[in-house]
């Protein structure tokens, strides 16, 4: 039992932040998805253009998710941006980061866009109902864009 406890320890401490980084991705996500479903629902019922429901629920979420995602980011690796010895910030490794983070999300963001808007509207159109398509669309979208950001944070080297 002491042996299983052990490994579980050397495996966070080993992993930690790529495990927070994940951690802030899938709950940014939840917190984007409910706010896209809604959305969704409400534009249903105002308007039936489907690209633009799909289109006005991908804005939504985005709008819930990146400054949700950057302020959790930011928590949990603010001390990684400051020099022990003096206390002051290392702004070069600020802008490192921030050029690994913005290239693999680039890739990754594009992935997700275009397979949620075209499962989206693909189900609005076989009349799904707009909660079902939103949900469908996110969750396929979601699996893509966890590899392709977990492979592109591995790729340019983001944790050391």
């Amino acid at each position: 039992m002491r042996s299983i406890i052990t490994k579980q320890k050397i495996f966070f401490q080993k992993y930690r932040k790529v495990i927070l980084f994940n951690k802030n991705l899938v709950v940014s996500g939840v917190v984007s998805f409910f706010a896209g479903a809604l959305a969704t629902q409400i534009y249903a019922q105002i308007d039936n253009n489907n690209i633009a429901n799909a289109s006005v629920t991908l804005l939504i979420g985005y709008a819930v998710y990146i400054p949700l995602f950057v302020s959790l980011f930011y928590r949990d690796n603010k001390s990684s941006y400051v020099d022990p010895i003096t206390g002051t910030k290392n702004y070069k490794k600020i802008k490192d980061d921030a050029k690994k983070l913005i290239g693999t999300f680039s890739a990754s963001e594009i992935l997700f866009i275009v397979t949620k808007l075209y499962i989206h509207y693909s189900l609005l159109e076989l009349s799904f109902q707009p909660y079902q398509a939103v949900t469908v669309a996110e969750l396929t979208a979601w699996g893509l864009f966890l590899v392709c950001i977990n492979t592109g944070i591995k790729i340019v080297k983001l944790f050391r």
